[in-house]
């Protein structure tokens, strides 16, 4: 994938669980696993309907140079707004090691 594609900085996030020292409360957040340059792009038309049809929540697509640890148990903030990533990250098609590609749904994701 060309960088000149890559036009939008992502955060990928990743929960972790701390216990407070003084309460011995654990409490759940969300920490940010890397900062990365993205192709983010909606679902076209076609695809939104596709995926509705199949009862999806597909949103969208993010699209980033391969990185090893990405989880679908991890969510995207990009502009504030909060991504889920829905399944596997999927490799690119030739190496596997050149990019990989998020399908993305809108809303929070608590874990």
């Amino acid at each position: 994938m060309r960088a000149g594609l890559l036009l939008h900085q992502i955060v990928i996030q990743h929960q972790t669980t701390q216990q407070d020292p003084a309460t011995g409360e654990v409490a759940s957040a969300w920490v940010e696993f890397a900062r990365v340059w993205a192709a983010v792009d909606p679902l076209s038309a076609r695809d939104l309907i596709a995926a509705q049809a199949s009862q999806s929540q597909a949103s969208g697509r993010i699209t980033i140079r391969y990185r090893p640890g990405v989880l679908p148990t991890m969510r995207i903030l990009h502009r504030g707004q909060i991504f889920t990533i829905i399944g596997q990250p999927l490799p690119d098609r030739n190496s596997g090691l050149e990019y990989l590609t998020l399908v993305v749904a809108t809303g929070v994701n608590d874990g």
